[in-house]
C-alpha cells in the first residue's frame, strides 16, 4: 500500500493551478510501492502522477532524484520526467508534503518476465548508466557495504526467531564482504533498485523505467548484480542462467563490463542479496501489525545469497568472456 497521506479534491485542484497540466477531472491512489504516496492524476491534458514525499524520505535527497529524472530523459532514456511549475520549480507543497508532478509513463510490470525482457532490462540498464554521464550532483550509497553492519546490528538480536542460527551467519557473511569489497570499479549514477514494478514493457517492447528514489552514486557493475538477483532467480529460488545470459549480453550490447568488473560480480551478487535481506529483515522484524507496509520475506534473500555463495566466476551467471573489455 502506498497512500499514506489522504488528500481531497479541493487542495488537490488548486494545487494543480500552479502547473500547465489542465484541469483535474479525477484522481485514484496507487496501491503499490512502500517508500511515498502516489496518486494517478486524469486532467484535461492527460494522465499524470503525483508524488508526496512521505518522512522516510529525505527532503535534501528530492533535487538529486528529480534533477536525475531530466537528465536522463534529456539524454535519451525513457523515463517520467517532473512537470516544472509556472515558476520553473520542480517541486510544491500538498499537504503538508514535498510534492511532485511527474508524466505518465505507459506500459505495464511483468509479473513473469523472459530471457528476452531480462535482456531488454540489461540494455536499459546500461543505457541509463550511460546517460547519467555529466549529471553533476552526487548521491552517497547509504545502503551499500558501510551501511549494511549498522543496519543489521537493528535486527541481530532477534535474527534467530526467523531462522536458527541466522545470527551467526550473517555475522560471518558481512566480515567477508567488508574485508573484500573492491574500493575501485567503473561508477557513476545508478538506479540501485531496478526490480520488475519499476521496468514498464509494451507487449514485448520495454517502455521505460521509473522509481528513481534508491538511486545514488555506486559502482554499475553493483546495479547489475542487483539485476541478476532480481530478473534471473525462479520462484522455487533456482537462477535462471537463460535469463542471467540474456541479461548480461543486453548489458554489454551498450556497456562492455570490464575484467575486474567481472571478477567482481559474484561478490558484488552477494553484496546486493545481502542489502536487500537486511532491509526486509528489518521491516519483518520491526514493521507494526497493521502498518501499510507490504513485508517481504528476507529468506528469498537469504536463498540467493547462499546460491552466491558457490559461484566461482562470472561464467556461471552466463556471461561470455570474450565481449569484455581488455
Amino acid at each position: 500500500m502506498a497512500v499514506y497521506t489522504d488528500i481531497t479534491e479541493d487542495d488537490l485542484s488548486g494545487f494543480l493551478t500552479q502547473y500547465d497540466v489542465g484541469t483535474l477531472t479525477a484522481y485514484k491512489g496507487i496501491a503499490e510501492g512502500v517508500e511515498n504516496t502516489n496518486f494517478l492524476l486524469q486532467t484535461t491534458k492527460g494522465a499524470y502522477i503525483l508524488t508526496l514525499y512521505e518522512k522516510r524520505v529525505d527532503q535534501n535527497d528530492l533535487p538529486f532524484f528529480l534533477g536525475l529524472m531530466h537528465h536522463l530523459a534529456g539524454n535519451g532514456l525513457s523515463c517520467p520526467l517532473p512537470i516544472p511549475r509556472f515558476d520553473g520549480a520542480l517541486l510544491g507543497e500538498l499537504s503538508g508534503r514535498p510534492a511532485a508532478v511527474i508524466s505518465f509513463l505507459n506500459g505495464v510490470w511483468l509479473r513473469k518476465p523472459d530471457a528476452n525482457h531480462c535482456r531488454e532490462v540489461g540494455k536499459a540498464l546500461a543505457a541509463m548508466h550511460v546517460a547519467g554521464e555529466g549529471f553533476e550532483l552526487t548521491r552517497r550509497n547509504a545502503l551499500s557495504v558501510s551501511g549494511w553492519r549498522p543496519l543489521w546490528n537493528n535486527s541481530v538480536a532477534r535474527a534467530d526467531e526467523v531462522q536458527p542460527g541466522l545470527a551467526d551467519e550473517i555475522a560471518a557473511e558481512l566480515d567477508h564482504l567488508e574485508a573484500g569489497w573492491p574500493k575501485a570499479l567503473p561508477s557513476g549514477v545508478i538506479h540501485a533498485d531496478l526490480f520488475p514494478d519499476n521496468v514498464f514493457f509494451l507487449g514485448d517492447d520495454l517502455s521505460g523505467l521509473i522509481d528513481f528514489y534508491f538511486a545514488c552514486n555506486d559502482f554499475f557493475a553493483y546495479d547489475v548484480s542487483i539485476c541478476l538477483n532480481a530478473w534471473c532467480f525462479e520462484k522455487d529460488g533456482a537462477f535462471n542462467i537463460t535469463k542471467g545470459m540474456a541479461l548480461l549480453s543486453g548489458y554489454q550490447s551498450v556497456r562492455k563490463l570490464s575484467d575486474a568488473e567481472v571478477e567482481t560480480l559474484p561478490l558484488l551478487s552477494r553484496g546486493s542479496a545481502m542489502r536487500f535481506f537486511l532491509t526486509r529483515l528489518y521491516d519483518w522484524l520491526m514493521t507494526p501489525a497493521g502498518a501499510l507496509v507490504m513485508k517481504k520475506d528476507p529468506l528469498e534473500y537469504l536463498k540467493k545469497l547462499q546460491f552466491h555463495r558457490s559461484v566461482a566466476t562470472a561464467a556461471e551467471y552466463g556471461l561470455v568472456r570474450e565481449s569484455l573489455v581488455p
